[in-house]
């Protein structure tokens, strides 16, 4: 198999993960956010959390739709594709997909019907157990997928036959590998911070055009307010997660520090240009010694690898995983800053008169898109050349008998296809977020529920006063 054939498959496999992704991290969220407003409407009767109930739940089943569809085409990839990766380490990664379609699946399948068409149907008590059972399956999808992908970049608990085939000899530490608790949490996280800061932004844009204030408020408070305790135990977990990275691989923490020589001690590159054809950086700007061994060891005289030191061959790509990394990480501060910022200005009563911020605060709904795509970059990039890490190169994990000029062809339709489908998607979502929250059958009193531009004694048309919080 030649090596452009090799390339156009990893940006075809690529392509489509970088779109399916998009959906997890956001549907995996919406679910425990449904499940919270069935909940919270429940327990205080409050009409506000209905009618916010009824309006993410539209956009809860498009998305989780267009989740599903991108999916499935990546099952069929390893096939296509990646022959040899499902031929030799299937007996263990065939028996986890399973258990995704076991545990996950078969809640999500059973339980998604009365999710989106039972309300009104059964009890209460029983709606929201489905809200719940839902949540729980997206919840096991993740893991699944987490604890399939750990072992790839930390493989344990096998056994390797002369034939070159994986062979599962301890399930308890593949699935309880101390990488996957910490990979795992990280994930869940990305996904309730970013549905955080669209449920926040959505609010921000519905107060700045002056309509639904009451739930524009709710919205701006509780996805603030949850980003507020998140993001930072987000950031602890993305700690943890570079701690075995550090531990694990290090070619992949070399390209993301992007120290070409080994220091001990050692600084911490806050952005450069590394080139590798010259093997260092055009430009650095760095914290001084001992920040970066006291950042990956937690010593001060701690050593921290160069890219020199790892074989030119088993190298990844440098320039993908140091800048990817960094915009990771730069998401996660701006994050952390609008959500506090945001609940000071809230909690003051000056949000509503601080259209700058909340103009942020609309502006902010890609960030949590952008950190979860960039960290997986940097995961997958930043393990190459290895598909399982040390065990087998991504080289011979791909199918042997296939060319480039077939998997430019399927490179095509999967661009034409995801272009079509997701953009129509994208504007049907956008139309139903811009029509705002409809009042539901019980709630039509448009007092609580105008939808028209609020007029503010000595103000503008869609300048709202500032009012107490919800």
């Amino acid at each position: 198999m030649d090596i452009s054939a090799l390339m156009l498959s990893r940006i075809q496999f690529a392509f489509t993960v970088s779109f399916h992704i998009i959906f997890p991290a956001f549907t995996v969220g919406l679910a425990a956010w449904l499940t919270f407003l069935q909940a919270r409407a429940m327990m205080s009767g409050e009409p506000v959390y209905d009618r916010l109930f009824s309006f993410w739940l539209k956009i809860f089943a498009v998305a989780f739709g267009l989740g599903v569809v991108s999916g499935i085409v990546m099952a069929f990839q390893f096939g296509t594709n990646w022959s040899e990766l499902s031929r030799r380490t299937g007996p263990i990664q065939g028996p986890l997909l399973g258990y995704e379609s076991f545990t996950a699946f078969a809640l999500e399948a059973s339980f998604f019907g009365v999710l989106m068409f039972g309300r009104n149907r059964v009890p209460r008590w029983f709606y929201l157990f489905a809200c719940a059972m839902v949540c729980l399956g997206t919840s096991l999808s993740s893991f699944w997928i987490l604890v399939n992908n750990s072992w790839m970049q930390v493989p344990t608990g096998y056994e390797m036959r002369p034939d070159g085939v994986f062979v599962p000899t301890d399930w308890s530490a593949i699935i309880f590998n101390s990488v996957v608790w910490v990979r795992f949490p990280h994930m869940i996280l990305a996904a309730y911070v970013t549905t955080s800061f669209c449920v926040a932004a959505t609010g921000a844009w519905y107060m700045l055009r002056g309509i639904d204030r009451i739930e524009a408020r709710a919205m701006i408070r509780m996805g603030l307010g949850l980003a507020c305790i998140l993001v930072p135990v987000q950031l602890f977990f993305g700690h943890l997660t570079g701690d075995y990275v550090v531990k694990h691989q290090p070619s992949k923490i070399a390209a993301i520090e992007g120290h070409w020589e080994s220091q001990q001690p050692a600084g911490e590159i806050i952005i450069a240009w590394p080139d590798e054809s010259q093997e260092k950086n055009l430009f650095s700007l760095s914290l001084p010694a001992p920040i970066g061994s006291l950042i990956d060891t937690g010593t001060t005289t701690g050593k921290v690898i160069g890219i020199k030191a790892i074989p030119k061959e088993d190298r990844p790509p440098v320039l993908i995983p140091f800048f990817a990394f960094r915009i990771m990480v730069g998401c996660g501060l701006l994050m952390l800053a609008l959500s506090w910022g945001g609940m000071a200005y809230y909690a003051t009563g000056r949000l509503e008169r601080a259209r700058w911020l909340q103009w942020a605060i609309f502006a902010s709904f890609p960030l949590g898109f952008v950190a979860t795509l960039t960290g997986w970059f940097t995961a997958e990039v930043g393990r190459q050349p290895w598909t399982v890490y040390g065990q087998l190169r991504t080289a011979d994990a791909a199918t042997p008998i296939l060319t480039a000029p077939q998997v430019a062809t399927s490179l095509a339709v999967f661009f034409v296809v995801y272009a079509l489908i997701f953009a129509a998607g994208t504007v049907y979502i956008y139309r139903m977020l811009k029509a705002g929250i409809q009042p539901t059958p019980d709630h039509t009193d448009s007092a609580a529920n105008p939808k028209r531009p609020l007029a503010v004694p000595g103000g503008s048309p869609g300048t709202a006063s500032a009012t107490p919080a919800e």
